[in-house]
């Protein structure tokens, strides 16, 4: 069984990652924030269009990692690498193709959902360097995988950091065009953020290399497509493909909708989802431990042991979401101003700040219990059980934000819809299906 301490060392070192990571996010909101509502509305247009593109990657990542923890709890670690190998294949080509359609197509998409002429052009240009990042981000998420499916995940830390400090340094020089650099503004920021990821590569690559015993896992030999492995992993990944890319996008039609009540209002909401993106870190820590740990009990045979540990990682979750949701809701102001210097638009965001400070809450254990099941490996239920959960969430913003025009707190309580139907289907999914049948 796994103890505390097991969930600790996996863990710990996924929540160091990933609040270095929004590190990024951050400094991208803050600094934008003091550009101009204008830029700080427009990068969260354009950064939810990369983001939309980059889940459908991190949904193959995500199948991907369950295949190498079910491979690593079984012991067959030579099956490991060549997972990694056609991942990396398939992502880079990925990358490419939606780069491309991206180039061709992106500015009447994006017509068609921003009405601010203002916001549109300053979305464009952001996005007009931001596609880039598609060829490095798509290439991470396996390296991710690889060291999360093995549970080794310290390296995590260290590559975000190294993501940190390279978009926090650029932000500054280029947003506000320091050390003789040019002023770029909203430009500026997505540069750096494209350059970062492209420093995350390269120290995945020199780290696998200088630290991972390659012949153990199968690294140490380059295969072209392998049709058969491919098809293995997609039967696992493609719905968790489906599933990123439509939970994503649900979320985008929430900033749609919050768009069209008013600029000021979308400068909110995007100050409001970068609070949220970093409270959420514990969370989608723990979560992406429970899918590890599960797909590693699976693999090893041990399925009495699953449902127990899913209980102990919902609990440790709640504990500290409780925790955080507190700080938030007694110190509003404080964490807004970090954001943004506007005292009229802080104020206007703290109704919002309320709201999301309970959305932890019920996220804090219905995401660990819907990691469960798909570190199961039935990722065609997950996908089926999400798909039910997010017609609710859309029927709420559609109702909430197009129908009756609410102020955008009222629409942000669609996430506590959402996370309190997701824990209600997946608890009853665990409780009646036949989960420990699931073969991969």
């Amino acid at each position: 069984m796994y103890t505390n301490k097991h969930i600790w060392n996996i863990s710990y070192p996924i929540f160091l990652s990933l609040l270095a990571q929004n590190v990024i996010n951050v400094t991208d909101t803050a600094f934008l924030g003091r550009v101009g509502e204008v830029e700080l509305g427009a990068s969260a247009m354009g950064g939810l269009y990369y983001i939309c593109a980059f889940t459908i990657a991190f949904g193959f990542s995500t199948g991907s990692q369950i295949v190498i923890g079910r491979r690593n709890g079984e012991r067959n670690f030579p099956a490991i690498g060549p997972v990694v190998i056609q991942g990396i294949l398939f992502l880079s080509a990925l990358a490419g193709g939606m780069f491309l359609a991206s180039r061709m197509w992106a500015g009447n998409l994006m017509r068609l959902m921003i009405s601010s002429e203002e916001i549109w052009n300053a979305t464009m240009e952001y996005l007009d360097w931001r596609l880039f990042g598609f060829f490095f981000s798509f290439v991470n998420v396996m390296f991710r995988a690889l060291f999360v499916g093995i549970t080794r995940t310290k390296v995590l830390t260290l590559s975000a950091v190294v993501m940190a400090v390279v978009n926090v340094m650029l932000d500054y020089l280029l947003i506000f065009g320091h050390a003789g650099l040019p002023k770029m503004g909203i430009q500026g920021a997505a540069i750096s953020s494209v350059a970062a990821e492209t420093f995350a590569v390269v120290f995945f690559l020199v780290y696998t290399f200088l630290t991972v015993d390659r012949r153990k896992y199968g690294l140490n030999r380059f295969r072209s497509f392998d049709l058969k492995l491919l098809r293995q992993v997609l039967n696992v990944s493609v719905f968790m493909m489906l599933q990123y890319f439509v939970s994503m996008s649900t979320f985008f039609l929430f900033f749609i909708v919050v768009e069209r009540l008013g600029q000021r209002e979308l400068a909110i909401a995007n100050i409001v989802r970068s609070i949220y993106i970093v409270m959420f870190i514990p969370v989608n820590a723990l979560s992406t431990t429970t899918n590890t740990m599960v797909s590693n009990l699976m693999g090893a045979g041990k399925f009495p042991m699953v449902i127990p540990l899913i209980r102990r990682i919902a609990g440790i979750s709640m504990g500290i979401m409780l925790l955080f949701s507190a700080m938030l809701s007694l110190f509003p102001e404080t964490i807004l101003s970090i954001y943004t210097n506007d005292i009229s638009l802080i104020a206007s965001s703290v109704p919002s700040v309320y709201v999301i400070a309970l959305a932890t809450l019920s996220c804090s254990v219905a995401s660990i219990v819907f990691s469960g099941v798909s570190g199961t490996g039935n990722t065609r239920s997950a996908f089926g059980l999400e798909m039910i959960v997010l017609v609710v969430y859309t029927l709420f913003i559609y109702v909430s934000g197009i129908w009756l025009q609410q102020p955008v707190h009222i629409c942000f309580i669609a996430e506590i819809v959402y996370f309190s139907g997701l824990l209600i289907v997946s608890v009853a999914y665990l409780h009646w299906s036949a989960w420990d049948r699931k073969k991969i």
